[in-house]
């Protein structure tokens, strides 16, 4: 079975990100970049699944300008067997990337699909799903367990009230939460051995996709400075304050 793992360089989640001063999107001059946390446990999840047997293939994939090649040589790192860069420097909205995917879904035939449930960038969470619906593949998302046998993979999902367990039939895309797994470090040999595994380059129109954002962004603005707090002597005066200052009772 061949798996297919979507994978997205964002700002580095120790990174306090900034926003230009004309408000157009974030400041990303001189900032570390990395791989998707979901991605990053999206990686291991297939590469788990290859060392036990399951899994034939882990193909990673990545969407955007050229310096992804670095997010896809670190999933090669962990343990891909191959990546696929579609290259363009349009901005890319989630619809966008289920439509590439898909075209890359249809190309690679994959047995299974797995993928962050969202990137920290934009907290979409919306382009498994837009992949499933468009692909017409069955899905499970925010899995915490995944078991694949008989063509079948059975998922623990993280709800509301809990935990929930469904099964769906293979192919399907499966979309990854925190406490699926947790990502092995990159080995120097790894790093290696990555930069000596196939890369392919491909065009998104080499898949007949139109990248044209049909979402603008008007401004971006920082969260207002939080304010600091105060001491009230009685509960009386607390209440006072919540209901004619703060406004919340």
């Amino acid at each position: 079975m061949k798996v297919l793992v979507p994978v997205k360089r964002v700002v580095d989640y120790n990174v306090k990100v900034r926003v230009k001063s004309d408000g157009s999107g974030a400041d990303l001059a001189g900032v570390k970049m990395s791989m998707n946390p979901f991605d990053e446990i999206a990686v291991e999840e297939a590469v788990r699944l290859k060392e036990k047997g399951v899994a034939t293939e882990v193909v990673a994939v990545s969407c955007g300008v050229g310096a992804c090649q670095e997010t896809l040589r670190t999933a090669l790192a962990l343990g891909a067997d191959r990546a696929i860069l579609v290259e363009t420097d349009a901005e890319l909205q989630p619809l966008t990337v289920a439509k590439i995917l898909k075209a890359l879904v249809e190309k690679e035939a994959p047995g299974l699909v797995i993928l962050g449930k969202q990137a920290i960038d934009d907290d979409c969470n919306q382009t498994g799903q837009m992949l499933a619906a468009l692909a017409d593949l069955p899905q499970a998302t925010f899995a915490s367990k995944v078991e694949v046998l008989e063509g079948k993979a059975k998922v623990t999902r993280e709800v509301d009230g809990g935990l929930e367990t469904v099964e769906v039939l293979l192919p399907a895309v499966v979309t990854t939460d925190l406490r699926l797994n947790e990502p092995r470090y990159v080995t120097l040999p790894n790093i290696m051995k990555a930069k000596k595994k196939p890369m392919e380059t491909v065009k998104p129109a080499d898949l007949g996709v139109d990248v044209t954002p049909r979402i603008k962004t008007l401004k971006v603005s920082e969260p207002p400075k939080r304010g600091a707090g105060v001491k009230v002597p009685d509960v009386a005066t607390l209440v006072d304050k919540l209901k004619n200052e703060a406004k919340v009772i």
